[in-house]
């Protein structure tokens, strides 16, 4: 890296550069704006250490946010499903307890004019940067305010492993936090800040009513770059993605894609909708052979909002299972049976809920309750949000026979 440029080898920004010698200006070094030429504060040095790192490759590999498109092939590589179908393409890991609604900041934007500005304004002083040193050296993150007595929403591998983290504010603060807990399949984690006090919050909307098409905005604080969160404008491009890590763990279900650029670092920042509520927390990126590919992918609000509950009440999230496997059916046999996918059974380990209730293998679940299943993915997603004990109604095809049955879905064992 030439010793010009604005980072330095840890992601951080380097001291003050005289213009003439740069590639770039600040947008108040050039004639004509409205801002004083004013240099900026040198970055405080950093201490000796191993260089900061994406995430933790011991997990799903979306930890590359963190970090540079080098050191996050380095780190971890995912394969996607669905829309990245091209074997080029991988995938990497870029006080009283109140919640906000998404209605309290819609109205509060409602008659500005300011759009995006307004959204920018109001939501980047609830994004934090978290610094974590851990078991693989610093990483570099992003996380969300959603409870005033600073619980903090972020992706587990940016935490996963830590030792110390610290919370920087968007006014620069540095303040002590510490792990409450994380959740390896959703990639979420909730992280507390350790210093009393009433903190700006962030407003959860919902990704249930999203539509492919609709602007997305994405908040996040890359790199540790100076001068608090950065913003991106695009739109929410697919629903429903699946991102399967390369080393066979568990995928990520139910991906919300945009294209709303999220720089590296920025994972754990937020996706928000028009209105200015979080429909997402952003958790990787697509990269290819030429370098990123314009595609983000962010975990459902809703999902993470129901793992952050589970983990601020007990420190661990119950995830339920029916006791089958299998895969999505072909587009053939959808059509054949007029229907618009399923999750073919592969598997029906016994003593579960599935075996008790007669699922076979070949039996296509397409229903839970009142919700179509449209895979093996939807049909995981559909169930977490059910708790042990919890009862639903499967319906499932079988030689072309419609069947319907009850099943008291059971909490998963650690090793199905």
């Amino acid at each position: 890296m030439d010793p010009d440029d604005e980072l330095d080898d840890d992601g951080r920004a380097a001291g003050w550069v005289h213009p003439d010698d740069r590639l770039w200006r600040h947008p108040s070094e050039v004639a004509g704006t409205q801002w004083p030429v004013v240099p900026p504060a040198p970055a405080p040095p950093m201490p000796d250490g191993p260089a900061r790192r994406a995430g933790d490759p011991s997990l799903w590999g979306v930890a590359a946010l963190g970090g540079l498109i080098g050191a996050l092939l380095a780190s971890g590589i995912l394969t996607a499903s669905g829309g990245l179908r091209r074997p080029t393409t991988t995938v990497v890991h870029p006080v009283e307890q109140v919640v906000v609604r998404a209605s309290t900041v819609a109205a509060e934007l409602g008659s500005s004019d300011g759009g995006v500005v307004a959204i920018a304004q109001h939501l980047r002083p609830t994004i934090v940067e978290l610094d974590v040193d851990g078991n693989h050296g610093k990483a570099s993150g992003s996380g969300v305010l959603f409870r005033n007595d600073g619980e903090i929403l972020t992706n587990n591998h940016v935490v996963d492993g830590a030792s110390a983290v610290q919370a920087i504010m968007s006014d620069g603060r540095r303040l002590p936090a510490h792990v409450v807990g994380g959740d390896a399949d959703t990639d979420i984690a909730v992280v507390k800040i350790d210093v009393d006090g009433v903190y700006p919050v962030a407003p959860l909307g919902t990704a249930q009513d999203l539509k492919a098409g609709q602007q997305a905005v994405a908040i996040g604080s890359p790199l540790g770059l100076v001068g608090g969160p950065s913003v991106s404008v695009g739109v929410v491009s697919a629903l429903g993605r699946q991102v399967q890590p390369r080393d066979g763990g568990t995928p990520l279900l139910d991906m919300i894609q945009t294209d709303a650029p999220i720089a590296s670092g920025s994972s754990g920042g937020a996706l928000l909708d028009s209105t200015g509520a979080v429909i997402g927390i952003t958790t990787a990126i697509a990269v290819g052979d030429n370098g990123t590919q314009g595609l983000g992918f962010a975990t459902p609000i809703d999902i993470a909002k129901d793992t952050a509950e589970q983990l601020i009440a007990t420190g661990k999230v119950v995830h339920v299972w029916i006791g089958v496997e299998g895969d999505d059916i072909d587009s053939a046999t959808a059509a054949q049976l007029s229907i618009n996918g399923g999750a073919m059974v592969k598997k029906v380990r016994s003593g579960t809920p599935a075996a008790g209730a007669g699922i076979a293998v070949r039996d296509i679940i397409v229903r839970v309750d009142n919700q179509s299943v449209g895979s093996m993915g939807a049909l995981i997603v559909s169930l977490r949000t059910r708790k042990p004990g919890d009862k639903v109604n499967l319906g499932y095809i079988r030689d072309g026979q419609w069947h319907t049955v009850q099943v008291t879905v059971v909490q998963r064992p650690k090793n199905p």
